[in-house]
């Protein structure tokens, strides 16, 4: 398992100073272009919840698309997109979040998971915590059954992972 993990952080880029100086971006389009290290990736987060019944995967924009669709046909799951403001044609419930200056929110249509569903969020990135804790609030505003988050990412030094103590098992591939 370590050496699969190994394989990814490599093909993993690291960005110094974007998108402002003293960041290092950690870019995984690198990852995401190699058919076999993608393979890994879906792998690997969809076995950490193969113990556990999945009926769906609800997905962050945008890169929450990226890994929840394959996830979700690999799983033998639904999928369920968790968009920012304005992007759902249909009644929807929003949840608003703390950003580092001001607030954001995100939505997901009020018919999108049936009450009593076992539902897996994911996401690329865990940094500060806020949009995953606002997509694991919608997700329990359905009446949906909240298993789990999944990472691609956790930046560790940023304790995101405190504000996701009612989430459900949470798993992240890589860790920095």
């Amino acid at each position: 398992m370590t050496d699969t993990i190994a394989i990814v952080k490599d093909k993993i880029r690291d960005v110094k100073d974007f998108p402002k100086e003293g960041i290092i971006f950690r870019d995984i389009t690198t990852a995401l272009k190699e058919p076999e290290t993608l393979k890994i990736m879906i792998d690997y987060l969809c076995e950490q919840f193969k113990d556990i019944k999945i009926d769906y995967v609800a997905g962050i924009e945008s890169r929450g698309f990226i890994f929840g669709m394959p996830m979700a046909y690999k799983l033998n799951a639904g999928f369920v997109p968790i968009r920012k403001p304005k992007k759902l044609p249909a009644a929807t419930y929003s949840q608003e979040y703390e950003l580092e200056y001001g607030t954001d929110k995100i939505e997901i249509h009020q018919d999108a998971l049936p009450a009593g569903a076992n539902v897996l969020i994911v996401d690329d990135l865990l940094a500060t915590g806020g949009t995953a804790e606002a997509a694991c609030k919608l997700v329990k505003k359905t009446g949906a059954n909240l298993v789990g988050i999944a990472f691609l990412i956790e930046l560790c030094a940023l304790n995101g992972r405190e504000k996701l103590q009612d989430c459900g098992k949470v798993v992240s591939m890589l860790k920095y």
